[in-house]
């Protein structure tokens, strides 16, 4: 069962709409633009849902167009109040020298602002309304700078933080400074969550999006108010009272009418009220505080909707946020579904003046007005689910458990690999190329396992690794020995090499600095099995380490995860990419009966995990970051091996390094876990000795 907590990115339609939209393709399928029975039925129909949008909007003498959505409406409203103010500075008005944005905007408006302003030839300044820590405007700002503004835009309540804008404040503040702008305010959020009588204010345009609703996607609404400059984004047949052109959207009219109909239902029977909504998220928002202890909000709850919470955890990334949670089947976003992909920090957040690891470590958690007693109930229990997976998992700011340190674990940060070395029964392990930004992820691991640590080795003598090393022994003295005697590179003086029970490790000089480390398994007299060095210095130890020796860079932009001096020389070749889809998995495994499925997901994803079974195939947990362990084995068998993974991108990492290595049956499920058709895998129980 999944738990959808992203209700502010979009909603699952309500059955009531989806019937409403059937009923409308298939038997009022109408264009209400003729005048025959048929279409007058559907100009009813039309009709009848735009009069209970202006009654629960209270738009009195506005109009009240139905668009494709809010970015259809911001664009129209921007456009109309820019022409206009062209009309007015040709015939020789005043117009303002600027335009004025809410900092915390959904990106559509300062984007359409941009666009329109130079279409237009207009060329006037855009400029940001500041915001305070609370996400509030600055209003002594835009009293000030109102009266040389042409247009305000701002939000009746924003879509990453759910703070709600104080619009009687903004309307007093234009008031006192005489400003004569225009006044647009996005209400997406708003719609069903807060009351808005657009009639009682000075708000000239207001879009609203139907799918933010339960209605389905490609429906929307624009409040014109009485009075307010017009002009048509697209012209055509007339349609909307020659306002917006092109056949209306019926279906999509009629589904909106079914929620807005749920609305105005006074016995509340498909939408919470507010305070409900608030006692579901006070419920939520225990839990998280019980699973993720450090959480902070980064905005106020009492000024914001209640269907909205928007937290950072000190020491957790948003993007393992995310995973943790889509590992449980819980949905939720790292701030506006618009730029969720991008690997940057919130601009919502960055504008009210949070900290850097705040913004970007922002996890967003929404649900909409029709969730039930049941539905919150199984969110909090998955919620603490998450919460359980961190700490046995060694994740959690405080309370981990231990865990066993086996074997080489790799961290990466953009880019930089710093890897982890641990043997169980020697009770040993070493760091190699360490950073101190990784301090606090390293002491976690470090302390969980509690082995003492060897040595902290520089493969390049960077003083990056250096650092990080005196901050780990002030961090864990009683694991590393800040007092040993030590070279440049961290390497013991005393020691020629270093003990790792059924490990050797030992070191080569580099020309120009820097130095190899050599792996062996089995004692000193063993060959090299894995060596810490650059690929492209490897070629000149290339006696010392062998032609298949497996080689962990210190960078690994490519993620490439290893190499090996026969790649590099040019004298290997590449195995090609094997890629397969969900409908195509059981035949798979059919025709490969002695095929493995490797998850190579992390030990928290897969304790969340649960899938069905998929009767007579082999299982291994995996993590990618815990890959090289298992390619020489992986290679020596040159079994059918099959990678997966939640979204495809880190199975196929796995299946191309196996192939890049020479491994001719390496096959990666493409698009993930996330995309079979009734996900008929069941993930394999974390190994103990993979939790590092």
């Amino acid at each position: 069962m999944e738990i959808y907590l992203d209700a502010n990115a979009t909603t699952p339609v309500l059955p009531q709409a989806k019937a409403a939209a059937i009923q409308a393709m298939v038997e009022d399928y109408g264009n209400p633009s003729s005048v025959h029975s048929t279409g007058l039925k559907a100009r009813a129909l039309i009709d009848g849902v735009r009069a209970r949008a202006q009654r629960l909007l209270d738009t009195g003498r506005g109009q009240l167009l139905f668009v494709s959505g809010a970015t259809e409406g911001i664009q129209t409203a921007v456009l109309s109040a820019l022409h206009a103010l062209r009309e007015r500075r040709e015939a020789g008005e005043a117009i303002g020298s600027q335009l004025l944005y809410g900092a915390t905007e959904h990106k559509a408006v300062p984007e359409a602002l941009k666009h329109w302003n130079a279409v237009l030839g207009l060329n006037l300044a855009i400029r940001a309304i500041p915001v305070n820590l609370q996400g509030q405007h600055d209003l002594d700002f835009l009293r000030r700078e109102a009266p040389q503004a042409g247009l305000v835009c701002t939000m009746a309540a924003n879509n990453e933080t759910g703070v709600v804008s104080d619009l009687a404040g903004i309307e007093a503040a234009l008031e006192a400074s005489g400003s004569a702008a225009f006044w647009m305010v996005d209400g997406v959020q708003a719609l069903g969550k807060i009351p808005l009588r657009l009639s009682q204010s000075r708000i000239d345009y207001a879009p609203f999006s139907g799918h933010k609703l339960y209605a389905p996607k490609g429906i929307g609404l624009l409040y014109v108010r009485n009075g307010a400059p017009f002009t048509p984004l697209m012209a055509g047949g007339g349609q909307e009272g020659a306002l917006r052109s092109g056949t209306e959207n019926m279906s999509g009219i009629a589904a909106l009418g079914a929620v807005l109909e749920a609305l105005e239902d006074p016995e509340g029977k498909t939408f919470r009220s507010h305070a409900e909504m608030s006692g579901f998220r006070a419920r939520l928002a225990a839990a998280l505080e019980q699973a993720f202890p450090g959480l902070v909000y980064n905005a106020p709850l009492a000024q914001s909707l209640p269907t909205t919470l928007n937290f950072s955890v000190p020491g957790l990334s948003s993007r393992l946020l995310q995973d943790l949670f889509d590992a449980a089947d819980v949905r939720v976003s790292g701030g506006s579904a618009c730029s969720a992909a991008k690997a940057a920090p919130s601009f919502v957040l960055q504008a009210m003046g949070l900290p850097d690891w705040q913004a970007a470590g922002a996890v967003r958690l929404s649900i909409g007005p029709a969730v039930d007693e049941a539905f919150i109930a199984e969110a909090c229990a998955r919620i603490q689910a998450c919460g359980e997976s961190l700490r046995r998992n060694c994740m959690s700011p405080t309370d981990n458990l231990p865990t066993v340190g086996e074997g080489l674990s790799r961290f990466m940060l953009e880019g930089a690999c710093c890897y982890v070395l641990a043997d169980a029964a020697a009770q040993r392990c070493v760091l190699i190329d360490p950073l101190p930004e990784q301090l606090s992820r390293l002491a976690q691991v470090l302390r969980c396992q509690n082995y003492p640590i060897a040595a902290v080795l520089s493969s390049s003598g960077a003083a990056a690794h250096g650092e990080a090393r005196a901050l780990l022994a002030a961090e864990l003295p009683d694991l590393l020995d800040a007092a040993a005697e030590i070279d440049a590179l961290g390497w013991p003086l005393t020691q020629t090499e270093l003990d790792l029970g059924a490990r050797r490790l030992r070191r080569v000089l580099l020309d120009g600095g820097g130095q190899a480390l050599l792996l062996s398994e089995g004692g000193p007299a063993q060959a090299c099995c894995l060596a810490f060095v650059d690929p492209q210095q490897a070629l000149a130890l290339a006696e010392q380490i062998g032609p298949q020796a497996l080689i962990a860079p210190p960078n690994d932009l490519a993620q490439l995860l290893a190499s090996t001096v026969a790649l590099e020389r040019g004298e290997a070749v590449a195995a090609p990419l094997l890629q397969l889809s969900g409908e195509q998995l059981q035949r798979f495994v059919d025709a490969h009966p002695d095929a493995l499925l490797i998850d190579v997901r992390e030990p928290y994803e897969q304790f969340l995990s649960q899938t069905p079974e998929l009767a007579g195939v082999a299982l291994q947990a995996m993590p990618l970051s815990r890959f090289l362990n298992a390619i020489p084995g992986w290679l020596a068998e040159q079994q059918p091996l099959l990678f997966f993974c939640r979204s495809g991108n880190r199975s196929r990492q796995a299946a191309q390094a196996l192939a890049r290595l020479g491994h001719g049956q390496a096959w990666t499920l493409a698009g993930g876990l996330a995309l079979l058709p009734d996900a008929p895998i069941v993930a394999p129980a974390a190994d103990p000795a993979l939790l590092v």
